[in-house]
């Protein structure tokens, strides 16, 4: 979850600044310190740099992409975030947070405990060969606290990795989480060696955002996320989570879903702490969506019997949930035997191995399933693997608070991918008259419902009206906004026969 709640660890956001506000700290976030920098949003780089000349600061960090940079000022912070606020070009000033570890203890195999038992009852082993291969082109990214790239079932993937702390290929993973997070995702399932990973021979691609103890902030996060994005990552694994967002993290998310990623998070650890809603699962599955749109998966964990683990988080934005309570992973070398006790694995030749609880450690075995589906139909979108998974979860179509659509069916999900067809051309017209727009399309031969999606400039799209079975719609809409209208032809079990273009219009502000 966010590496607070690395199954569950936490991280973020705090005040935000636009024009001269004073900034305000984080009260509501327990745990949460300053890092004495600034995160500051600009129009430009020159509007940064003629900034930074009437206001000097050291510059620990760009995303260029975002137009973000983080700055430690020579002077007092707060004094710093209200001038630097007020100069042309400067958009948004916020301050970091950081959240700490709050890992679900590892839980030592019981007598009867059969090892990596998530395999069997996610049907991940009733994959065809042929899916599992196909996924070589694929490649998922494991933002977390690095990696133990000398592991058996890592090392054989080779994979690339960077760490966004200190700008280097260094990523070992004193603290344990991303190690036991990268197995479950990509963990090599053709090495003879240890355990399978959810993604067959998918490429794995390691981003260290966290120290040893699991804490970093939104910026590390965002780092994370436009490196993976730039770097050819298809799939983003965010077992992390905290009780607040941020406009970086927001535009992070935004940057990777233009670019066709499809991002994976962990929905919280918290349930009898409160429930709380954290972020980035609810920018992907938005509070109150109740599994409807979104712009990624929001995970849960489920036990051996299918029912919800006792400690994962409900509410009205959980996508699905995957096994999470005493699921069996590689454990890092560097790792606290305390937090990560060793089991011996019969016929491993190496390599350390045991179980954790968390829905840390379900998240990834969705972000490896999402590459056997991408594999068994290339040409569906983020979107379209996300529905699929969804749909074919073990709630069959049907929703709940407390597992989404239901515990994972990985089969299930390749074999509809295999016979979902490609999506085709659909013509969406609009027209407006006063703060009325009316929208129509022409029937799609085997459509059965159709999905109308709006969004605003610098917002999240949502749905407003989920399965029309008409063929037009009007709604009213405000004054002095821009709105981008899509409609998307669906087939009986709810996945896109077709998908618009789309429709935009601007109503000017009334002046008085």
């Amino acid at each position: 979850m966010r590496l607070a709640n690395l199954c569950g660890i936490a991280v973020l956001a705090t005040f935000v600044i636009t024009g001269a506000a004073m900034p305000g700290s984080n009260r509501n976030a327990p745990g949460a310190r300053s890092t004495g920098n600034a995160v500051v949003s600009y129009t430009s780089e020159g509007a940064l740099w003629q900034a930074l000349e009437r206001h000097p600061a050291r510059v620990v960090r760009r995303i260029p992409a975002l137009r973000v940079a983080e700055l430690r000022p020579a002077g007092e912070l707060t004094r710093f975030a209200l001038e630097i606020a007020r100069e042309p070009g400067i958009t948004r000033v916020e301050h970091t947070a950081t959240r700490r570890s709050t890992a679900e203890p590892s839980l030592a195999a019981s007598p009867d405990a059969a090892f990596q038992w998530q395999y069997a009852a996610t049907h991940a082993d009733l994959v065809p060969d042929a899916v599992t291969h196909a996924t070589a082109g694929i490649t998922i990214a494991v933002i977390d606290t690095g990696a133990d790239l000398a592991a058996p079932d890592l090392a054989a993937k080779a994979p690339p990795a960077y760490s966004v702390r200190t700008r280097s290929t260094a990523v070992s993973d004193a603290n344990g989480h991303g190690t036991f997070v990268a197995s479950l995702a990509a963990g090599s399932s053709s090495n003879g060696d240890g355990i399978a990973g959810g993604s067959g021979d998918a490429r794995l691609m390691v981003i260290e955002a966290a120290d040893r103890q699991g804490s970093f902030t939104d910026v590390d996060e965002a780092a994370a996320i436009v490196y993976a994005v730039d770097h050819g990552a298809r799939i983003i694994n965010l077992s992390l989570g905290g009780p607040t967002t941020s406009s970086t993290e927001r535009r992070a998310i935004d940057y990777a879903v233009a670019k066709g990623a499809l991002l994976v998070a962990a929905i919280g650890n918290s349930h009898g702490g409160g429930n709380p809603v954290e972020y980035p699962a609810a920018l992907l599955q938005p509070v109150g969506s109740r599994g409807i749109g979104g712009r990624g998966l929001s995970v849960g964990a489920s036990t051996r019997s299918g029912a919800r683990a006792s400690f994962s988080n409900t509410g009205t934005h959980i996508s699905l949930a995957a096994p999470g309570e005493a699921v069996f992973g590689a454990v890092s070398a560097a790792s606290s035997e305390s937090r990560y006790p060793r089991v011996s694995l019969p016929g491993s030749v190496s390599g350390l191995y045991g179980y954790a609880s968390g829905t840390s450690f379900a998240t990834p075995q969705v972000a490896g399933a999402a590459a056997l589906v991408w594999a068994a139909n290339p040409r569906l979108r983020a979107d379209e693997v996300a529905l699929i998974l969804e749909q074919t979860a073990s709630g069959r179509g049907e929703w709940s608070s407390e597992l989404g659509f239901g515990v994972l069916d990985v089969a299930a999900a390749v074999a509809r991918a295999q016979s979902q067809p490609a999506t085709r051309p659909l013509r969406l017209d609009g027209r407006r008259a006063g703060s009325r727009v009316a929208l129509s399309w022409p029937a799609l031969t085997g459509a059965v419902s159709y999905r109308v999606v709006v969004g605003q400039k610098g917002g999240a799209q949502r749905v407003l009206t989920p399965a029309a079975a008409h063929t037009q719609v009007s709604y009213t809409v405000a004054k002095g906004r821009t709105y981008r209208f899509t409609v998307a032809a669906l087939d009986a079990s709810g996945l896109h026969l077709a998908v618009s273009a789309p429709w935009t219009v601007s109503l000017p502000r009334v002046r008085r």
